[in-house]
This record gives structure tokens, sequence and C-alpha cells, in this order.
């Protein structure tokens, strides 16, 4: 997607390691109009899919999850990092490692939100290696639902995540695909 690849171009930074800085206008200061864009083309994406919910890991999914969703005119449902006291007790839990955080992560969904017989679409900024997403997907079987696509924002093919997810067998899409990131320089797939 031509926006938010001008975007990351002239915004994004490469901190090393793998990591893409893009708080100015995803993961801290979000960008609404972007974001609005991304969510429209996503849903464009997956329109066919016959979602039920969407779904995405507390806190940076939740600005595209949200657009996509209303474009679909679906609900949201996002994996909280902390269980809440409003929480029932018995939770769908899993852990997944945060590239940027740097360590393992709990990824929680409250069953009243998630129910057998959903059909899901996952919708997170990045996909890298895959571990969050494949995290969700636990989640989404746990509850019995059925994962019908997966969207992101920014992919970094190098990271193997498109690989990760391959045996889940649905359709996999990114809006601004990154194939390399060296010092100052970023390359997109096309």
């Amino acid at each position: 997607m031509k926006e938010l690849k001008e975007r990351i171009l002239r915004e994004g930074k490469n901190l090393g390691n793998g990591i893409l800085k893009v708080d100015g206008f995803i993961n801290h200061q979000v960008d609404p109009t972007l974001m609005d864009a991304c969510g429209r083309e996503l849903a464009r994406r997956f329109k066919d899919v016959g979602a039920t919910k969407v779904l995405t890991a507390e806190i940076s999914g939740i600005a595209p999850a949200l657009m996509t969703a209303m474009h679909l005119g679906l609900p949201v449902v996002y994996a909280r990092k902390h269980k809440p006291i409003t929480m029932p007790d018995q939770v769908y839990l899993t852990l997944a490692p945060s590239h940027t955080k740097g360590r393992t992560v709990e990824l929680i969904i409250s069953p009243e939100y998630l129910a057998g017989g959903e059909r899901v679409l996952i919708i997170d900024d990045f996909l890298a290696s895959g571990a969050t997403i494949l995290g969700l997907v636990r989640l989404a079987e746990a509850a019995g639902a059925v994962v019908v696509g997966i969207g992101t924002l920014i992919e970094k093919a190098f990271e193997g995540g498109r690989e990760a997810l391959k045996p889940l067998g649905v359709p996999v899409e990114s809006l601004a695909c990154i194939t390399r990131m060296e010092g100052n320089e970023i390359l997109f797939a096309d």
C-alpha cells in the first residue's frame, strides 16, 4: 500500500536487530487517517472470508484491527497482556515471545468474547517471526474458533513469519512487505 510504504520510508527508523521504529504513526502516536486507509484496504482484501470477529494483540494491533473491523462491520477482540480483575477466573491464555520487549508475554482472552464457531480474522501491526500471531491462533483454537485469515500492516519477510504461518492454510496479507533493512535503507518486496 503506497501511503504506508511512503510513511515508513519518510518516518520509519531501523534500530538494528530487525526492529523498525514506527512509533510516530502506528505504535505510540497513531495517525487515524492512515489507519483508516489501512483498515479499508485490509477489509477489502478479506471481505470474502466470512469473518465474524477480528482478533488482535494489545496494544499496537488495536488501531489497525479496529479500523479493519469498522470497514467489515465486525467486533474486535484483543488479547490482553495482563489479566484485569474484571475478567473471569477461567480464561484462554498462551505465551508468546516479544521481539521488541525482549521477553515472553502472556496473551489472555476472556471466553465471554471468543466462542466456538466464530470465524476469526487476525489483524496485527507486524508480521515478523509469526510468534505473536501464532499465539493468537492458539487462543482462537482453544476457544473452538476457526482462523479464516491473517492481515498485517508491515511484514518483515526476512524473519520467516509467513513460512511459519503457511501450515495454517489461510490467506496472509501484508500492506507493506520489507525484504531488507540495512542502515537507513528499507527495501520493499515490490
